[in-house]
């Protein structure tokens, strides 16, 4: 079974979480805590590889190779962001197939126009309809696997409204998405509504700081979602954690007290599956 037909039965069967990572063996250790899928966010790569704010500045052929690198670690379905396809129509097939090689069962494709920005800042504007639908068309048409979901954001409820976004919704469907992220939305009515609105799988963002209220896998199920991700929760978490031991370690000269807060050497080897006596 593909990694693409397995995340396939998993939404078909329940809601599935998906921590985001950043890195391979971030992804290990959600797989390691018994995750059924993992989530590679586009913010977590720019921030942690790159050093800079997710606002477009990777190109596809460095984020298939990040994510094909996290994708080849694991043995769960990896879903990717895509941002806004890399480009046009053309770009967006290209992704596809890019994607594709790299061994990942998904991506997500947003509406915004480039340079996009965090789909919770102020400041997004959008592509029209007609150019997403064509987009969206042909990143359907470059599947050599059908069973690798093409999921289609909006961002339409922070830009136009709530309604737009049902309507945006409907006709990416039509058009050729497999399931519909809706961005940014606003509070738990607004999850309830756009779910009875949307007869597609649905994904739900619950990452933190942002406009949407952070609702449990349990009521987001309830609510009829299939997908939720937790973008940069390990990434806010790992950075905050090391920011703490950096001002320790400066200003006591050692790292002895952080001993019992750190993965051993021993837990390392372990989740990378490195024997050091062969």
């Amino acid at each position: 079974m593909t990694t693409a037909k397995h995340l396939r039965e998993l939404i078909a069967n329940g809601c599935v979480a998906m921590p985001g990572v950043f890195n391979a063996g971030i992804g290990r250790l959600v797989e390691r805590a018994g995750f059924d899928a993992l989530y590679i966010s586009g913010a977590g790569l720019c921030n942690a590889t790159a050093g800079m704010p997710d606002i477009g500045l990777l190109t596809l052929t460095e984020v298939a190779q990040l994510a094909g690198y996290i994708a080849h670690a694991v043995k769960i379905p990896c879903l990717v962001d895509a941002d806004t396809g890399f480009g046009g129509p053309e770009n967006a097939a290209r992704t596809i197939r890019q994607f594709q090689r790299a061994g990942l069962a998904g991506c997500h494709i947003e509406d915004q126009e480039f340079p996009k920005r965090c789909g919770h800042l102020t400041g997004k504007s959008l592509v029209d309809v007609a150019d997403m639908n064509e987009k969206i068309a042909a990143a359907a048409a470059a599947k050599s696997d059908k069973d690798f979901l093409l999921i289609a954001r909006t961002d339409a409820r922070a830009v136009e409204s709530f309604a737009k976004a049902v309507e945006r919704a409907q006709s990416y469907l039509e058009a050729g998405a497999d399931a519909i992220f809706p961005e940014a939305l606003q509070n738990e009515q607004e999850f309830r509504d756009f779910a009875r609105e949307v007869k597609a799988p649905l994904l739900a963002n619950m990452t933190e700081f942002g406009k949407s209220p952070l609702l449990s896998l349990g009521q987001l199920a309830d609510l009829g979602y299939r997908m939720v991700i937790y973008p940069q929760t390990a990434f806010r978490v790992s950075m905050f954690a090391a920011g703490q031991m950096l001002r320790d370690l400066k200003a006591s000269g050692t790292q002895e007290s952080w001993l019992d807060r750190m993965q051993t050497r021993k837990d390392l080897y372990d989740l990378l599956g490195y024997d050091p006596t062969k």
